[in-house]
């Protein structure tokens, strides 16, 4: 258990109504590797390039509380281990999920201004920081897809001050779509859009989905030495 801003947050930590919206893009590998830097982290590669994940999610129903989230991640393993995500940027819009995404698993969460609307038969996001736009990511419609993750577990892994972190992450999804592209990017003026840049975005995006219904679990954070 957790204190948290003057109230307790039990473990695991479970969402029982979001939806999301994401695509991949290959990337710079180069570029990533020194993003990854002093992680003990390596970039996965797919034909010499490596894999970025950007994805928006609407959280309903959670023990957190509703908010949105922007995440900005690489795809990347540690060695002997298996493929993870490492969640470089995650802003969110609402306090408490900032001050406990931060303490509990240390994801470098920070609040912005995100805005999810529907845009045609798809849905967008806007990323704002100070009234500056630093992502707008849009995210067409696709075709149904199967629901066979259910029960996946992923290791999140995050950096904050000095700190590497592994968490368990549990995904149930539902009512899924995707199809290959299916994404644009449009990047604004701030820092974090110029680390997109050097990974060689905006770029065609290998493949996009929407989740109408996601499920999710957190467990505790484990250090990383």
């Amino acid at each position: 258990m957790h204190a948290v801003l003057g109230e307790k947050v039990r473990m695991p930590v479970e969402i029982r109504r979001a939806d999301a919206c994401s695509a991949m893009f290959a990337v710079d590998a180069a570029a990533a590797r020194r993003l990854l830097a002093d992680r003990g982290l390596e970039p996965v590669q797919l034909a010499g390039r490596a894999i970025c994940s950007m994805a928006f999610v609407r959280y309903v129903d959670g023990d957190l509380g509703p908010y949105h989230e922007f995440a900005f991640a690489l795809l990347a393993r540690r060695p002997g281990h298996g493929v993870g995500a490492y969640i470089h940027w995650l802003p969110v819009n609402q306090s408490f999920t900032c001050a406990a995404g931060r303490q509990i698993w240390g994801f470098p969460k920070e609040l912005a201004d995100i805005r999810i609307t529907r845009a045609g038969l798809g849905h967008r996001c806007e990323v704002r920081l100070e009234d500056r736009l630093v992502v707008a990511l849009r995210v067409g419609a696709g075709i149904p897809l199967p629901s066979g993750l259910g029960g996946a577990s992923v290791d999140a892994y995050t950096s904050l001050e000095g700190v590497l972190r592994r968490t368990p992450w549990v995904m149930n999804p539902g009512a899924v779509r995707g199809r290959p592209g299916g994404a644009r990017i449009q990047l604004g003026d701030h820092p974090v859009a110029d680390e997109m840049r050097a990974l060689g975005l905006p770029g065609r995006a290998l493949f996009s989905t929407r989740i109408g219904l996601l499920r999710m679990r957190f467990e505790d954070a484990q250090e990383v030495s």
